[in-house]
């Protein structure tokens, strides 16, 4: 099954049928009705495949990642284990969307150890709410969807989609993962079980058995040993095992030889009053090889927050080099599905 979002137009609709190539295209119409059109140029999967589900985007291209039945459900166990999730007492809601595997893990997680489970066609503040109120214990959100309920209604959040807000509540557990690991693997700074994780030059590079097979073109990103480097920078605590995650290595910005990670500085502006939403990513600067600059929704446009206020802001916590050195006030900012700023719309 290769899931769809719905709000694709149909050019961008064309191209990811032509590069995933599956065998026909079903459509539930309003109605209830289905509709099944055969598709030219289809390719097989082998035997044991699952998924295939499109990458984000937030980095180029969108890969088709197979995801075989015996990896979703070593995602389902270890994820369920760590939460502790009960078939008889819990249930999921699943309202992000499920054309990404941060909405669609919910669903095969349920499925797969018996768990109760509430789909809806998307985040609805008011759904949401009532579906907690209404039995549903567990949920997966993204931090923009945190903010817009209570979170005391459930029992426990997964959040994905990109940096956890600071002011998170205990039960809200900030999970890291991508399509390729069939969804978070690291929740709250700690491997699953059955998960490796190790660093190499400084980047992450994980392991398990809910690892992608290949991707839709037959290539896969796996070394011979079955690790998947992520393109991620961080590090693992050597004695504890604890794994902190600095960050996309195309991310970092080096402003007169500092290095700068801009979830650290967009974590901190987060916290001003004025501050809705942001964006942190290096600009070319003559003098300082890249200059901090901070893309900000403010939360009154006409009152938006001065350079100097946020300078001062970031360096009540953070070295002086991690203020930013521009600010642009933006009335929104690119985003995936699920959160993920595009910073590779706005450098």
């Amino acid at each position: 099954m290769l899931p769809i979002d719905t709000r694709l137009p149909r050019p961008a609709l064309d191209v990811l049928l032509a590069t995933m190539a599956p065998d026909e295209l079903v459509e539930i119409r309003p109605n209830g009705n289905i509709l099944r059109t055969p598709l030219d140029r289809a390719r097989p999967v082998e035997p044991g495949d699952a998924l295939v589900v499109a990458t984000s985007g937030t980095t180029g291209t969108q890969k088709g990642v197979v995801l075989a039945h015996d990896a979703v459900a070593a995602s389902a166990l270890a994820t369920s284990t760590r939460l502790d999730v009960d078939p008889d007492r819990h249930r999921w809601l699943a309202c992000l969307p499920l054309s990404h595997v941060g909405g669609l893990s919910v669903v095969t997680r349920a499925l797969h150890t018996g768990t109760d489970l509430e789909v809806h066609d998307g985040f609805d503040a008011g759904r949401a709410t009532e579906a907690a109120r209404h039995g549903a214990t567990h949920v997966s959100l993204v931090g923009t969807a945190l903010s817009r309920i209570d979170p005391a209604l459930f029992e426990c959040i997964v959040l994905g989609g990109s940096a956890p807000p600071p002011d998170r509540p205990a039960h809200a557990v900030a999970t890291y993962g991508m399509t390729e690991t069939g969804s978070g693997i690291v929740y709250d700074g700690w491997p699953l079980d059955g998960v490796e994780v190790r660093t190499v030059d400084g980047e992450l590079h994980v392991r398990g058995p809910m690892l992608l097979r290949s991707y839709r073109d037959g290539t896969s990103p796996l070394t011979d040993e079955g690790w998947l480097p992520t393109g991620d920078l961080g590090e693992v605590d050597a004695d504890t095992g604890e794994v902190r995650v600095h960050g996309r290595a195309g991310d970092l910005i080096i402003t007169g030889g500092e290095n700068v990670w801009p979830s650290t500085v967009e974590a901190t502006l987060s916290t001003h009053p004025a501050v809705a939403a942001v964006a942190v990513v290096g600009r070319p600067d003559g003098e300082w090889g890249h200059r901090v600059a901070a893309l900000v929704l403010p939360v009154d446009p006409d009152a938006p927050p001065s350079l100097d206020e946020l300078r001062d802001h970031v360096k009540a916590t953070l070295p002086a080099y991690c203020a930013p050195r521009e600010v642009e006030i933006v009335a929104d900012l690119p985003r995936t599905a699920l959160g993920k700023v595009r910073r590779t719309d706005i450098a």
